[in-house]
């Protein structure tokens, strides 16, 4: 048995619980393969793990997505050789050089997807395309409002939108962030600290309202979203970025339109290995295709795993973030 390096919690907190330590290591079983891992996705459910939000059992290596090289296969494994280059959304676990993964939830990369991208995107464009096209599929002419637009998951879904034919409204916190959302297909931004986000969606929409939000802030924007919302509109909160929302009232959702409230889990969407193919492969091709262009806008070694919680719960990246073993 071997050991690799990880990014590891043995208490809940802040950034500064993270340790940098090795870990074992063990051989591969029948049905599963070895992982050398080159990139690891950073992602906001990183730091609800951590922080205790979304409860872990401890001590617990972070991180829900990598990819990279297989170095070794199961006896009963089949469609995947030494080689290979794969990656996977499944956590926790991921913050580490070298892991053992079953080969039901290994995904074979295309060519034209790079390890870093595939790390930087697996996670947030599968969420993506769960959201647009299954949780509301979105249509061709339709007007959306994405919360943390210029966000890895909101540059994904504002390109991803577009490209299906919609107007996306975006949220964002500050002229920046609004300029580079434009430059991925949003159509219009609010800046969030600013501006009423419902006085601005109903001044866009001719008073009308929007047919879904999509909300991965949480308690911060709840409220907002749904006055965002026309009559049986669907608020789609998929995340908790700003806290966990309060709870809600249904009778809120009749005197506000008999809204439609749902909160969606990849997993659910991906719960068979057919699901997961084809999720995955719905987002390798508009990335192929180029009508969904991904950038990896910070990279940091996984040693300093630390400063990059930092960083992306004080808002300072946008966009994609890797961590390098």
């Amino acid at each position: 048995m071997s050991t690799t390096p990880a990014v590891r919690v043995h208490q809940i907190g802040g950034p500064e619980v993270l340790s940098f330590e090795e870990i074992e290591v063990a051989e591969p079983g029948p049905q599963q393969v070895l992982i050398r891992q080159t990139a690891v996705g950073l992602n906001f459910i990183d730091t609800y793990h951590r922080s205790g939000l979304y409860p872990v059992e401890l001590p617990a290596t972070l991180g829900s997505e990598a990819a990279g090289v297989i170095e070794a296969v199961g006896d009963e494994v089949e469609g995947f050789v030494v080689g290979d280059r794969v990656a996977y959304v499944r956590g926790p676990g991921a913050y580490c050089g070298h892991r053992v993964m079953d080969a039901s939830v290994v995904l074979r990369l295309p060519d034209p997807i790079s390890e870093e991208q595939a790390a930087a995107i697996l996670l947030k464009g599968m969420t993506v395309e769960y959201l647009l096209r299954r949780t509301y599929p979105v249509r061709a002419g339709e007007t959306i409002v994405w919360h943390a637009a210029a966000g890895g998951v909101g540059l994904i879904a504002c390109q991803w939108a577009s490209h299906l034919g919609a107007t996306v409204i975006g949220t964002v916190g500050s002229e920046e962030k609004a300029e580079l959302a434009r430059a991925h297909g949003c159509r219009h931004t609010i800046l969030y600290r600013e501006e009423s986000v419902p006085d601005r969606v109903r001044e866009l929409t001719g008073g009308a309202g929007v047919p879904v939000v999509y909300d991965s802030v949480g308690k911060d924007t709840f409220q907002d979203s749904l006055d965002c919302l026309q009559p049986r509109g669907m608020m789609v909160s998929f995340g908790n970025a700003s806290g966990a929302v309060p709870p809600v009232a249904p009778g809120v959702l009749a005197q506000k339109g008999s809204l439609y409230l749902t909160r969606p889990s990849l997993f659910h969407y991906t719960a068979t290995r057919d699901e997961l193919e084809d999720c995955a492969g719905a987002l390798f091709e508009v990335v192929g295709s180029g009508a969904v262009k991904v950038e990896v806008s910070h990279r940091y070694p996984l040693a300093e795993a630390e400063r990059a919680h930092r960083d992306l719960e004080s808002r300072a990246t946008t966009g994609s973030v890797v961590l390098v073993p």
